[in-house]
């Protein structure tokens, strides 16, 4: 199976730290972000990675190289402009193959094991939820007793950016700008969508603040 990290975001929010360096590259724990997506993938079973890159897209190439060192194949789909979730997945998907594959978000840190994902084969979809943090109180879905992903109710859950994907359902879509929520919210209406709750370690670094606190944990966790 492969994996996509989505690493094309602005990162406006977590300015001014991204002036200079792109998100997935900012440190916590002593090393960038998607580091620790690479190397659970790696140890996951999972040979080649799709990454896709837009603000200073330059830096990622340099960095990540061919995977090499990873025990990856990383493949590169650079953006002239962020092109959102579903716009980067588009332009991707020639790298993607036709098999199911791992979507991760480059800017968030967890402990999930990754391995459990190679042997998921959607319908569509099958996304992972976690418990609320504080900037997300009401959550994102909600997941049905039959596992279906269901609009969000009084026990929704937070979507953590990681979930496993049939590349048809981006494959009559045309190329530019497009979100991943229109697409989500139509799975859902179609009973084409599939969630499981998560328990363990995650973190969104959306701003400096999280970033830093992130950092701490591991830098404890390592002690």
């Amino acid at each position: 199976m492969k994996a996509m990290i989505l690493a094309a975001g602005l990162g406006s929010r977590m300015r001014p730290l991204t002036e200079t360096c792109p998100k997935p590259l900012l440190k916590a724990g002593g090393k960038p972000l998607i580091d620790y997506h690479l190397e659970k993938l790696a140890q996951a079973g999972v040979r080649e990675v799709v990454v896709n890159s837009a603000w200073l897209s330059e830096q990622i190439l340099d960095y990540l190289g061919d995977g090499q060192r990873y025990g990856l194949s990383i493949l590169h789909s650079p953006e002239s402009e962020p092109l959102e979730t579903a716009g980067g997945i588009v332009k991707a998907l020639p790298l993607l193959g036709d098999d199911p594959f791992i979507l991760v978000n480059g800017d968030i840190w967890t402990d999930m094991d990754f391995a459990p994902l190679t042997s998921i084969s959607p319908a569509s979809a099958h996304l992972f939820l976690t418990v609320n943090p504080a900037h997300n109180p009401a959550g994102d879905f909600s997941i049905s007793s039959q596992g279906a992903l269901a609009e969000r109710d009084d026990d929704a859950l937070t979507f953590m950016g990681v979930s496993v994907w049939q590349p048809a359902v981006f494959a009559e879509l045309a190329q530019g700008k497009r979100a991943l929520k229109p697409i989500i919210d139509t799975l859902i209406a179609e009973q084409r969508a599939t969630a499981s709750a998560f328990h363990g370690q995650w973190w969104d670094i959306g701003t400096p603040e999280r970033l830093a606190a992130l950092d701490d944990f591991l830098q404890k966790e390592s002690a």
